[in-house]
């Protein structure tokens, strides 16, 4: 039996061939859910005619985004887990993740997801697995482009993977770590 699998994309902002060596690269790969945590909502629909690759999208509006029909969060059931997804603008993540494990932990999740830094991190804060995949399109702290894969072993922690969009297509880039800072984490190419 497979461990199910979520790809977790961010901040795509336009780089459609980006976005579409991430489809290329899942289209290869047992993924059960994608989800896309805002800013760039628009580039799916041309990335995916790059790809040639259609997946069903769990999607947030980032505040880039100008779809009012999206919402700004929403939750998804997923391997047995509550997912809690946003963009992270309204809960001011950039200053402070409190008041996103604030809703996540009303919405009894047990993984918090979103953007909006365009710095890929993870941790888990108060038993809750709190993560940014990073920006699909226009990383910062001189990261690639990056997004994320989290699987859901039955009856074990997440196992979360980072990969970076390189010529050739995805590769892993982060091992580890760490509660605070990414630039502290391994780097492999």
């Amino acid at each position: 039996m497979k461990t199910p699998t979520m790809l977790v994309v961010s901040d795509s902002h336009s780089n459609y061939s980006s976005l579409a060596a991430i489809l290329r690269w899942a289209k290869r790969r047992d993924i059960g859910a994608f989800v896309f945590l805002g800013d760039g909502i628009s580039d799916l629909a041309p990335a995916s005619d790059i790809a040639g690759f259609y997946p069903t999208w769990n999607v947030v509006r980032g505040n880039g985004d100008w779809q009012n029909n999206v919402p700004l969060s929403t939750t998804l059931e997923f391997a047995g887990h509550t997912f809690f997804l946003c963009h992270g603008h309204i809960n001011r993540v950039k200053e402070s993740l409190s008041s996103l494990i604030v809703h996540a932990q009303a919405a009894h999740a047990d993984v918090a997801l979103y953007g909006h830094t365009h710095i890929a991190f993870w941790d888990d804060i108060d038993g809750i697995l709190t993560l940014n995949p990073g920006s699909a399109g226009h990383p910062r702290t001189n990261a690639p482009a990056s997004f994320a894969t989290i699987s859901c072993p039955p009856g074990e922690w997440f196992i979360v993977r980072y990969w970076a969009i390189r010529a050739g297509g995805p590769v892993p880039f982060l091992r580890g770590r760490n509660s605070w800072r990414i630039s502290s984490w391994e780097l492999s190419s």
